[in-house]
Parts: C-alpha cells; structure tokens; sequence
C-alpha cells in the first residue's frame, strides 16, 4: 500500500461578517508553531498537513484534526477557519512577511495581490523519481474530474462568477500552473523545469505549479489540482481517488502501456469545462474527449482506478462517496444555497464556518482528546515537514 497524505489550504475569517482577517501569525503563535501548521502566502490562509497515512480513515482522521487546532487557535484570536477556496468577500489581502514572497509579489503584481486561493494538495509516495514521471505522464486526463469533485469557490471578491470552481480561473493566473506535456523521462522533467528557470520568469523550481509534479521534500508525487472541499469527507474521497490513481498509473507503466498523447490545449479546456460546470454541468470525458454529463465522466474515473481501490479494500466505501456527493453537490452548491437564504454573501461564509470542523460548529470531548493527542505528537516531531508555495 502506497501512503499518501495532504495538505488543505484554509481561509481565516470574520465569524461575524464573512471578512478574511490577517491572522495567520497570532495563530501560529497561538499555536505554538507546530510542524503541521504553518503560513501561506497571504496572511488570510494557514495550511494544515496530514501525516503520511496508510488508509482512508487515517487520512481522514488526520484532516478533521488539523482543521480543529486551526479552528482553535482562531477563536482564540476572534476568528474561524473555514474550507472555502476563494473569498466570497472582497478584501485587500496581506502578504506574508517573507523575502521569497516580496519578491513574487514586486514581480508578478496584481496576480500577486489578488491571489488569496485555498487549494488541496495530495501526495502519494512512489518507488523513485523515474516512476514518478510514469505517473505523471499517465494521470493528466483524470485531473480535471478532480476540479469538478472539489468545486467550492463560486464567488470571488464580492461576485458570483459563474463558476464552479473559480480558484481554478485565479490560480492559472501564474505562468506555470496548469497541465503540461508529456516528459517521457526523469531528464525531461529536470529539463523542462531548467529551461523555464533559463528564462527568468519564475523565481525558483517551488514556482513549477503544475497541475501535478514530483515533490521537492518528499518521495511522492504531489497533485494540486483540486479546490479545499468544504467537508473533510470529501478531502479523504479525493485523496483515495489520488492514491488509486497513481496506483494504477504505475501499473500501466510496469506493464510498458504507453501514456495518451493528449494536448496541453484540449487539457486546458477540459480543467475549463470542469471549473466553470463542476457537477451540475457536462465535463469532458477523460479518455474520448467529448463533452459528457459530470456522472458519466466520474462513473469513468471509477472505473479506471477500480481494481486499485479494490485491492485497497476501498471500493464499495469510495462507490457510496462518489453516488452520495453526486446527489447532494460540492461546496460549490452549499455555498449558492446558503445565499439564496437571503444572508448575502457573508451566509456562505457563516455556513463553511459551522460546516467546516463539525456538522454543527461544536466541539466535543472526543475532539479535545484528539487534540491533546496531537500535541503530544507535535513535541515528538513532524512526519511529513510543511512545503513552501
């Protein structure tokens, strides 16, 4: 079994109004600066990272966890931590003091400050560098269902946009980010990130935001495609359906199938197609190309990683997920529903805030343990150390 782990991208917000408040560095304080916590760009986000898990229920355990210390050192400085990927409230955002960020910010201007995003990043442990690229080349046309089943960020900055998953849209701001082309090779992908280097135009190889890569830190391919879902449940289905995905892409590559030659423009307008839909739309199929209700190209992305998920004893548990968040709709959905109340765009806000720890926003003694475990493990030192932007 291939251990995977995550990372979530949280907003820190106004309880009351729904506005993103700069926190991040009294919270971390607050917290003690553990090693699974830490800044993002702006000061509107923290991120919280899992350990490497074995399982469903172990990753899953690992998300609700760090979403409640986060949450818990919010409150203690009057804020909440909600899973929305893009803030509903327009605000000017608040660089995080860093000299690496400064320099992004002077170089790439209004994208810099407009850029306040929270996605969710899944690694998944590989053999070696060279079946990391295998698994690159063979995983780009599943991506874009992934936006479609994490789609939660319809309003940005004050507007309904439209989409579904308007991160999506914002993200592909930076020149790198995106799907690319077939490396073939672990030199061709050193190559590839090289050249771009050779031009000037990013700061450093932690600026290759491809849709998936190999990570820098750790022995795993880290994809970064899909918005932060609104429920933890739905971060720990995307994760499985990651870690099957490459599974079953290292598979194809022992038995020497060779990767689709899919082009980065038809990708490019399916991850388009995936973001401005989501689930209630058509979606391109992943392997035909042609325009699909979002059902049809899940069912096929089910399909596919199937015989991984069944020899992780995790297929009848993922089938129910899937039927379950195809009924009632993304956090894209409880975000427009949560307006048509009547609240205005500060609902949406105030929903993810209950919705985003528990059910009801509470909290109960079986979650105080937890975090008191986790304390404990946070003196005993990190099992997967935090990456930089």
């Amino acid at each position: 079994m291939r251990t995977f782990g995550a990372e979530e991208e949280l907003l820190i917000v106004d309880p009351s109004t729904g506005a993103p408040l700069a926190l991040a560095d009294r919270m971390l304080a607050v917290a003690g600066r553990p090693a699974d916590m830490s800044h993002e760009f702006k000061l509107e986000q923290v991120e919280v990272q899992t350990a490497p898990c074995r399982d469903h229920d172990e990753l899953l355990s690992g998300l609700v966890v760090g979403r409640r210390i986060a949450d818990r050192a919010a409150r203690a400085c009057g804020g909440r931590v909600v899973a929305i990927a893009t803030s509903p409230l327009r605000i000017a955002t608040s660089l995080t003091p860093d000299e690496r960020f400064a320099r992004m910010a002077q170089e790439f201007a209004l994208t810099s400050r407009e850029q306040l995003t929270c996605g969710l990043h899944v690694h998944a442990a590989v053999s070696s560098a060279e079946e990391g690229v295998a698994v690159l080349d063979r995983v780009r046309e599943w991506l874009p269902v992934l936006i479609a089943l994490s789609a939660n960020s319809p309003y940005w900055f004050g507007a309904d946009t439209g989409y579904a998953s308007y991160r999506t849209q914002a993200w592909n701001r930076w020149p790198t980010s995106g799907p690319q082309e077939l490396y073939g090779s672990v030199q061709a992908y050193r190559e590839r990130i090289d050249s771009m280097l050779r031009t000037g135009s990013i700061l450093d190889e932690g600026m290759a935001y491809f849709d998936a890569r190999l990570s820098r830190n750790h022995p795993t391919v880290e994809i970064r495609i899909a918005d932060v879902p609104l429920d933890a449940g739905d971060s720990a289905l995307i994760a499985v359906l990651i870690r099957a995905l490459v599974e079953m892409a290292a598979r194809e590559a022992d038995d020497g199938a060779a990767p689709f030659a899919t082009s980065v423009a038809v990708l490019r307008l399916a991850a388009w197609r995936a973001s401005r839909s989501g689930l209630g739309g058509e979606l391109v199929h992943p392997l035909e190309g042609t325009h699909v209700p979002a059902a049809v190209a899940v069912q096929a992305l089910l399909e596919h990683v199937g015989p991984a998920l069944r020899d992780s004893g995790e297929l009848a548990r993922t089938e129910q997920a899937l039927a379950e968040l195809l009924a009632r709709g993304t956090g894209e959905k409880a975000q427009r529903d949560a307006v048509a109340t009547g609240g205005g765009l500060s609902a949406a806000v105030r929903m993810a805030a209950a919705h985003t720890v528990t059910r009801d926003g509470s909290w109960d003694d079986g979650a105080r343990a937890t975090l008191s475990f986790v304390r404990r493990g946070w003196e005993r030192g990190p099992a997967m150390a935090p990456r930089r932007r």
